[in-house]
Parts: structure tokens; sequence; C-alpha cells
């Protein structure tokens, strides 16, 4: 505990700025196509780059892999992940919490990172959150599962959390964007992203049926408006669309979702990873014992291969370099490389390791 309090004060000079805008979904083994529990994350953040890497484990920690920002060479902010025990965690802002006026602050990468090492259940990171010292520094929605299937979102302020459990629901599955549904009502951010994810997981949650290819490749992918009720990549007569509401936006750098085990089935967790801007990327898998080379930090600044050819194609994406040019998708553009970059995250999971 000691340590843990060292690292979380030592940190707080140098962390860097949690993403800003995220749309979540964790899912129940009952409601999971697979059988097994699913934890995704679409992530938004001001840095463009991520990797993937493993830590290896201690005499008193476990080992895990975890998506990181391009740079962070020590592995310090862990954005989500999953360790040896079958432990996974992800997080988004939250907008309409108990307001930020402490010093320290930033902190959820820096929380999950000392989670991932620490705990080997849903109630040890409860008890993680309760032993932190005051103020945390974290405004945010961590979602968590592990292999004896709890699974559950902990929306967490300074000084205090409120948690979910998804069991605690009738479809097994529970969405978070940049908003509580313990904070402020109608403050936040993300109430569209959050009726987009609905209106395209609708049909797959009343089956019981999610994918984790339905969550990177369809809702990570999607174009779907829900106050317009339109889907505009669907709508082969528009080329340029304005940037604004979609899942994925100009500020999306991953879709990460965590296949998590299920105690006594034998198969261990995967982590299925889109590095970069998600409609122009494809999934890969890691493990936390074993991360393919295309997600490791192996390129300069410290990012990975995928994440470097993910922005060659978004480039393509978004032509416009003057002006407010990054608002604008050249959809036309858009759309070939979305079908062929589908088609090889569909081949990836079909070959599943």
């Amino acid at each position: 505990m000691k340590r843990i309090l060292i690292a979380i004060t030592a940190a707080a000079a140098v962390c860097i700025p949690a993403a800003d805008a995220c749309t979540s979904m964790i899912v129940a083994a009952r409601a999971s196509a697979t059988g097994r529990p699913l934890l995704w994350k679409h992530r938004d953040s001001s840095g463009d780059m991520n990797f993937v890497e493993r830590t290896l484990p201690t005499d008193s920690t476990y080992g895990f892999c975890a998506l990181y920002n391009g740079g962070d060479s020590l592995l310090l902010d862990a954005w989500i992940g999953v360790n040896d025990a079958g432990f996974a965690i992800m997080n988004t802002a939250s907008y309409n919490l108990a307001p930020d006026t402490a010093t320290v602050r930033d902190m959820e990468g820096r929380v999950m990172a000392i989670a991932l090492k620490r705990c080997s259940s849903v109630e040890q990171f409860d008890s993680l959150l309760r032993s932190l010292p005051r103020p945390m520094g974290v405004q945010a929605n961590f979602g968590a599962i592990d292999s004896d299937g709890g699974a559950a979102y902990f929306e967490t302020d300074d000084n205090s959390f409120v948690r979910y459990d998804v069991d605690d629901t009738p479809e097994g599955v529970l969405l978070r964007t940049n908003f509580s549904v313990s904070g402020a009502e109608g403050e936040g951010m993300g109430y569209i992203r959050y009726a987009n994810a609905q209106h395209l997981a609708g049909a797959a949650i009343r089956a019981a049926r999610v994918s984790p290819q339905l969550l990177t490749d369809t809702l990570s992918r999607s174009f779907y408006h829900s106050l317009l009720d339109r889907d505009c990549a669907a709508d082969t007569a528009l080329r340029w669309i304005v940037d604004q509401d979609f899942i994925p936006r100009h500020s999306s750098v991953a879709s990460v979702v965590i296949e998590g085990a299920v105690r006594g089935a034998g198969n261990g967790p995967v982590m299925w990873t889109i590095a970069g801007y998600p409609p122009v990327g494809h999934v890969v898998a890691a493990r936390p014992d074993s991360v393919p080379d295309a997600l490791r930090p192996l390129q300069p600044g410290f990012t990975c291969a995928e994440a470097v050819e993910n922005a060659a194609r978004m480039r393509l994406a978004f032509p416009i370099d003057r002006g407010s040019g990054q608002r604008y998708i050249d959809m036309q553009a858009l759309r070939p490389i979305m079908d062929e970059q589908r088609a090889i995250s569909l081949s990836n999971y079909n070959s599943k390791p």
C-alpha cells in the first residue's frame, strides 16, 4: 500500500492529460456471442499514436498487456488492458461528476496501471479505489471485468465512487460515454454517441449476441447519427460530411475489445486492438503474455507500426489541411478503405489465436 501511495503522489507532476471523449461498453458473458465477457473502449485522445506492450510479472504483481500513449517509454499510464489473472480495466472521462478542484489530476491511466499489476478481480479493484489517497486525481467511469464473472462500472471522482454492476441489468450490458449516471443530470458529454451505440448494438443486445467484431467493426466504423437518424456512410450520394457526434471522431486513436476469460473454460483473454483511427484500421490480437510486433513500440517516437500505417490511411479520409479541414471527412475516399480493413479484421477474428 505504501508503494501505491508513493506511485500516485510522485506521478502528479508528470502525468499526461486523460482522453477527452470515449465510448465504451461492458458485456456480461450471458449477453456475449462468444460466451465470454467483453470490455470495449473506443478511445479518443489528444495524442494521435498508441502502442500495446507487455509488462512482466514479479513476485508481488501480475503481468499484463495494455494500450499506452505513444512516447510513454516508462509504461506509466495504461488506458485499457488485461492481466494474467484475467482482470481487465478501461475508462472514459466523465464531465458531470464533482468539480475537479484538486492539484492532483489526470491520474486515470496511472490508477489503471496499478490495478493491472495488483488486482485479480472486480472486487479487488473496488478495494483498491477505497484505499487510494484522496484526492485520487480522477474524474472517470472505470469499467472492469474478471474471470469469475465480475463486471462493473465505477463512476469515480477525487474522493468517492458509485458502482454499477452489469449483473443488475436485465440485458447484461452497460454503456458509458462522457457522463456519469450518478453525476449532475443533463451535464457532461457524449449523449448523442451514447444513443448511437444503443441504436447500433440494440438488436445484438436484445438477442444476447454482442460480439467483439460488432464493437470494433460496426460501432467503431459507424457514421450513424442518432439525432439526425441517418447513416452517413450508407448514403453513397454523400461525399463530404462534418465530423460531429459520430462514435468515431477525428480525435479517435484506438478501438479495443478485451474478450475476457471464463474460469475453468480453458481460454485466456484476448485484447483485440485497432491502433489508430478505427474506421481505417483493422484488429490485431494480443494476449497478456504475447503482444505481436505490429502493436509493440518499435517505431520512432515509441509508437507501433499499426498506428503509423493507420495514420497514412487516415490522411486520405481527412485530405483538407487548410483552415478547419480536419472537421470534414471525404466519405468517397473512406468507404473503400473501411471495406478493405473490415475484411482484414474478419480474417483476423476467424483465425483467432
